[in-house]
């Protein structure tokens, strides 16, 4: 018998790669909203681990042994690590570690009452960025790519009644095939930056359920699917009906003739809708509206409709990616006091909360995956990582009012590699959400100077990030690119904007003052009234934010484009700039 080598760790390369074949994607992901959970949020260890020793040494199968009793010596201790909060962002635990990019472990004990028999277990994650491998009592449950979006794991096999251990391996590495990849222009957060669950559910249960009103306006549609392919019945309540449907193979699908009062930024009403199956009873508020484009409108109820909005990232000062609900609402009552009556959630999926929140508020919302820039389109590994994030947003917000477009990609240069993996998404996200639109946010024809992409005809509506005025002197540029273009479908401005820093009051300045960004937002706006086909204006942006591209005395490491300053209070002169241009671009729409 060989003898085991005490350094063979040292030397093995391929010390995750069992690890990565099992990892947890939009088909075994269960929506947790209003099940029943015990909550794993609070205070968790940390544990810094730049050169990822805790899968080379397999930390997770150490015990609890107390080093004074150790044979032998170890590297890693979990009373040894610091306090950390779940959800949070490792980056502002203490100043050292704000620009820590690399891999942690969160470590956290909790108790467990035994499962009854016909029950299982699961481990619900809001998100982890960016990689994660989880294991529970030593055993390793599955891990996941994608910094943004949630994931289930089977914790069942793994759960002991009384004391459990749950480590997470998390970890941010900027690289190159990732989604996002290594070169983006926002902070790198890393942490558990959502909430952490335990759920108990039936064997056979309700991943998810979707409720839309089709095409028509004359019949509800209504779907959900199982955790494994099995056939029975469920029931709907909603709109004073009762419906039931057949489940066969584990998908369940019925059409509710009615005709519901329905959901709009002016008014936002949400109706009850309740699934049974089985001992399960899930419920959810949904709003019922239809959404298409004609030409070059987009119609929402039937009626057109002009996106006046702004952009927005997932970063505040104290909380970092986290967000919590008073956050969410001063997001809101600051784009409604702009006279916004739509938001891009950029440039990943946002906290789910966000689009809960305003389907009560009714603000209409473009949300997106992080295909950023230079992306590894020719990588299939890069494809299905982004396929998998897009099917995991449409799964957890398939029910939300206020999301009308689902953004596949910013910025990206027009190739061939680029051309099929974006229409590959824009199939996918078709094929899974039929009842919304799909958009990119698109570059220009510089050799032609007009509004043109190959990928336009696979997309509902063109997105255009347009910085003239800023990056490109004046707005000449601008009005001549508009008069070349002749779109067969809607257009929006998904960006435009120009750096000010807050307090710095210059009329003169040619740069950074907040009179230039002012400025500059008279400009786009006179411009785009000419262009009847631009249907909506996404300025960049409604907060400064931590941007380590950003180097210059102005900047500072953040980008100085909100019309809010990074305290989330201070407005600068550009905001009731915005917000005259707002009511004139809606006025004429």
């Amino acid at each position: 018998m060989t003898e085991a080598d005490p350094f063979a760790h040292l030397h093995d390369e391929a010390y995750d790669s069992a690890l990565r074949a099992h990892r947890a994607t939009a088909a075994t992901l269960v929506n947790a909203h209003g099940r029943a959970a015990q909550s794993l949020d609070g205070t968790w260890r940390l544990t810094l681990d730049l050169f990822e020793e805790g899968l080379r040494q397999r930390w997770y199968a150490d015990d609890d042994t107390p080093p004074e009793q150790w044979a032998l010596p170890r590297d890693w201790q979990q009373d040894a690590g610091e306090p950390a909060p779940v959800p949070g962002c490792w980056n502002l635990l203490r100043p050292e570690l704000l620009h820590y990019e690399g891999a942690v472990w969160y470590v956290r004990d909790f108790e467990a009452e035994a499962l009854p028999p016909g029950q299982v277990a699961l481990l619900q994650f809001g998100a982890a960025a960016q990689r994660a491998e989880v294991f529970l009592n030593g055993r390793h449950l599955g891990g996941h790519l994608g910094g943004s979006t949630p994931f289930t794991l089977d914790a069942t096999a793994a759960l002991l009644p009384g004391r459990n251990r749950l480590m997470v391996f998390v970890e941010n590495k900027r690289q190159p095939e990732r989604v996002p990849m290594h070169h983006f222009d926002w902070f790198n957060y890393g942490g558990l930056h959502r909430s952490v669950a335990l759920l108990r559910l039936p064997a056979r249960h309700v991943r998810r359920f979707s409720a839309h009103l089709a095409p028509d306006g004359r019949q509800v549609v209504l779907r959900l699917w199982l955790n494994a392919p099995a056939d029975g019945q469920a029931r709907f309540e909603l709109l004073g009906e009762t419906i039931e449907v057949a489940i066969h193979d584990g998908f369940g699908e019925a059409l509710l003739p009615a005709a519901p009062r329905l959901w709009s930024p002016a008014d936002p009403v949400l109706h009850d809708v309740t699934l049974h199956h089985g001992d399960e009873v899930l419920r959810e508020r949904i709003g019922f509206r239809t959404l298409a484009t004609q030409g070059t409108r987009i119609l929402l109820n039937g009626e057109d409709v002009y996106l006046a909005g702004v952009c927005v990232h997932e970063d505040d000062l104290a909380l970092g990616r986290c967000t919590d609900a008073a956050d969410i609402a001063r997001r809101i009552a600051d784009a409604k006091a702009l006279g916004a009556n739509f938001l891009r959630l950029a440039h990943y999926p946002h906290d789910e909360r966000v689009a809960r929140a305003c389907d009560a508020a009714g603000l209409l919302l473009w949300a997106e995956i992080p295909v950023y820039w230079a992306i590894d389109f020719a990588n299939p590994a890069t494809l299905a990582d982004a396929r998998n994030q897009l099917q995991e947003l449409i799964a957890r917000d398939a029910n939300r009012a206020s999301i009308i477009l689902w953004g596949v990609g910013n910025e990206n240069a027009d190739t061939e590699a680029r051309l099929a993996f974006m229409a590959e998404l824009a199939r996918a996200a078709h094929a899974a959400d039929p009842s919304r639109l799909v958009t990119a946010a698109c570059l220009i024809n510089r050799e032609q100077f007009r509004i043109e992409d190959r990928l336009a005809e696979h997309l509902d509506v063109i997105g255009l990030n347009e910085y003239f005025g800023w990056y490109e002197q004046g707005f000449q540029g601008l009005g001549r690119l508009l008069g070349n273009s002749r779109p067969d479908r809607p257009v929006i401005i998904s960006e435009t904007g120009a750096d000010a820093r807050a307090g710095y009051r210059d009329a003169a300045a040619p740069l950074f003052s907040e009179e230039r960004q002012a400025a500059f937002y008279e400009g786009q706006c006179a411009a785009l009234a000419t262009a009847p086909y631009v249907r909506g204006l996404a300025a960049w942006l409604l907060y400064d934010f931590r941007s380590l591209r950003r180097q210059t005395r102005a900047q500072g490491g953040f980008n100085r484009k909100g019309l809010i300053a990074e305290d989330k209070r201070t407005r600068k002169l550009a905001f009731a700039t915005l917000a005259a241009g707002f009511a004139r671009l809606r006025g004429q729409g």
